[in-house]
């Protein structure tokens, strides 16, 4: 399909709303959806991962009568069972239950159904196939080919993967006829690891990149608190780069967050770029990070700062 013009500039990631790492109570979560909508953002990702349900349960009832023109994505490749025990350092402080692998064709059809009940939908514009980093054959032998069937059916508009790591993604890239790809983290001022094959071999296909974790899960926030590198504690290397990088900031008195924000956004293979919030404080921040006015010069220096 022609992906031109499939998602927005700019996406609302739900994770937070589901309570990663942190609670999030319902008025917070309706009042982020609900600044999200009016600074600006049509396009918001969510998934059954998210508090086992609770993200897209949240993100229906605040979409519920909104006639905004607007793109939701989810994901298929786990099931929620809600009796199930959470299991040891769950990040989710969501919904009772936890979630299962499955990337069978019925599994990706039952995880869709539910979570269109989850948001009362019967559509959304984009499917993707979440982490399917250990089950890489049977997601491309039936996870792919049963979203390639729901598109053709209606209840999906694109076809997409959803992944932290780009390899996987590459070959979805090149060996089907996926339309978006979801990339968490690795394209970052920090880690530039999905620019070494999977943008272009995404550009050359015409494949619409949305590039989420620009903030690598919270040490580029530049926050007290959040010194965390994809998911985890960050090490005291990333630590100093991330210093080094927020002192260049602070000679053109840029924010380190709407550095790192832009940075994502400037590369041409990016079509999207996807930030979470648990707030409409947060979300309303990222908005504005996204769209401030930067200084040309930064950039080299950025650069020259990278290789230091």
């Amino acid at each position: 399909m022609d992906t031109e013009g499939l998602l927005p500039a700019v996406g609302f990631g739900t994770a937070p709303l589901g309570g990663f790492r942190a609670p999030v109570t319902e008025d917070a979560a309706a009042a982020a959806i609900g600044a999200a909508l009016e600074i600006g953002y049509r396009y918001f990702d969510t998934a059954p991962l998210y508090g086992y349900g609770l993200a897209e349960r949240r993100l229906g009832r605040a979409l519920k009568g909104c006639d905004a023109d607007v793109r939701v994505s989810t994901k298929v490749g786990r099931l929620i069972d809600p009796e199930a025990p959470r299991p040891p350092g769950d990040l989710f402080a969501g919904d009772s239950g936890t979630a299962t692998f499955d990337f069978s064709a019925d599994g990706v059809r039952r995880s869709l159904e539910a979570s269109f009940e989850r948001m009362d939908r019967t559509h959304v514009d984009v499917a993707f196939i979440h982490d399917p980093d250990d089950h890489a054959p049977q997601a491309l032998t039936e996870a792919y080919p049963a979203l390639e069937q729901l598109r053709t059916e209606g209840a999906v508009g694109a076809v997409g993967v959803g992944m932290n790591r780009p390899g996987l993604p590459t070959r979805f890239v090149t060996e089907t006829d996926i339309d978006v790809v979801l990339i968490a983290g690795r394209y970052t001022l920090l880690d530039r690891e999905a620019d070494d094959g999977l943008f272009g071999a995404a550009v050359a296909r015409g494949v619409h990149l949305v590039a989420g974790g620009v903030y690598n899960s919270g040490v580029l926030t530049g926050t007290s608190g959040r010194e965390t590198f994809n998911y985890v504690a960050a090490p005291r290397e990333v630590l100093e780069r991330t210093q080094r990088l927020r002192g260049v900031c602070e000679d053109f008195d840029v924010p380190l967050p709407a550095a790192a924000a832009q940075f994502v956004a400037r590369h041409t293979a990016v079509g999207t770029v996807l930030i979470g919030a648990a707030n409409a404080r947060e979300a309303v921040e990222n908005w504005e990070h996204l769209h401030r006015t930067l200084p040309d010069e930064l950039w080299p220096a950025l650069e020259v700062c990278a290789g230091c």
